[in-house]
């Protein structure tokens, strides 16, 4: 199932369940005029309290018949508690910085107030000179854990969905950390909407691409990871609890700007597409102000 955050102007903010194909939506008024099922308000709710289970009871039920408008989609979840990210974590992409990847998760921590709809313009202050872009797999935790075993870590995943790690590496160099550089309000865009685990066969085998202005910069798959993602949920929750909602992104693979012997940089009114399988695509605008 695909769940995604629309803005709509005659309700306010809501959900829905987006098609297989990515092109139609049922909101939530929907699917509670076609199943009598009194859906919760937030989002988060229904994603976590059991309610995806209840409308799968009423599957034959829902019946699309509304155009998705994807400039409509908002960030899938509004208020995680935790953005936890991932440096070097694709071998090629350590390789290419000069590193030896760790075989423990290496993070940082972005703020929500950086998370940006999937196809909402990332704003950039005209101090950053060396703004850089990262396709990554986010994971999306369905229930608090602690101390896991990787046995157990798929267990604790709800879904996945693209996650767009924004740089501004002038200030990552130095401030010689990464946290400042890449939590910048909107810079990370993400979505285009929960794809859940039932739906991914692997996630340890799909294929990553990013384009700046329909130029591929970005081609790999997740198989090349260096903690894959099971050991990664496993490896936090021993010191970290981690919460339903929160968001785990995995890292980036080869092809970011910063590591190009002439680094082709984001420029004012560049457009960054992201296509992930089974998880969708994702397409930003850079306006620098």
């Amino acid at each position: 199932m695909k769940i995604g955050r629309i803005r709509d102007t005659k309700y306010g903010d809501t959900y829905g369940i987006i098609s297989q194909e990515g092109d139609e939506i049922l909101t939530k008024n929907d699917i509670q005029d076609l199943t009598s099922i009194p859906l919760p308000q937030k989002i988060r709710e229904f994603l976590f309290d059991g309610w995806i289970e209840e409308i799968k009871k009423h599957e034959s039920k829902l019946k699309f018949s509304k155009k998705l408008i994807k400039e409509d989609l908002l960030p899938p979840l509004p208020n995680p508690n935790k953005i936890v990210c991932l440096a070097f974590n694709y071998y090629d992409h350590a390789r290419d910085a000069g590193l030896t990847p760790s075989d423990e998760p290496v993070i940082f921590l972005k703020p929500r107030t950086a998370l940006n709809s999937p196809f909402g313009d990332i704003l950039c202050p005209s101090i950053v000179k060396r703004l850089d872009y990262e396709a990554e797999i986010a994971v999306i935790i369905k229930k608090d854990v602690k101390k896991i075993t990787e046995d157990e870590a798929l267990d604790a995943v709800f879904g996945y969905m693209i996650f767009h790690d924004v740089s501004a590496r002038d200030i990552q160099f130095r401030d010689k950390q990464f946290t400042r550089g890449k939590s910048i309000d909107t810079f990370a865009p993400c979505g285009p909407w929960i794809t859940t685990k039932d739906e991914i066969v692997d996630p340890q085998n799909l294929k990553i691409v990013t384009k700046v202005n329909d130029e591929i910069r970005q081609n790999s798959t997740s198989n090349n990871m260096v903690i894959p993602i099971k050991k990664i949920i496993s490896s936090l929750s021993q010191l970290i609890t981690l919460e339903a909602g929160d968001i785990i992104s995995t890292g980036t693979p080869a092809g970011v700007a910063m590591s190009m012997k002439e680094p082709k940089y984001l420029k004012h009114e560049d457009t960054v597409e992201i296509s992930i399988e089974n998880l969708g695509d994702i397409k930003n605008k850079v306006v620098f102000f």
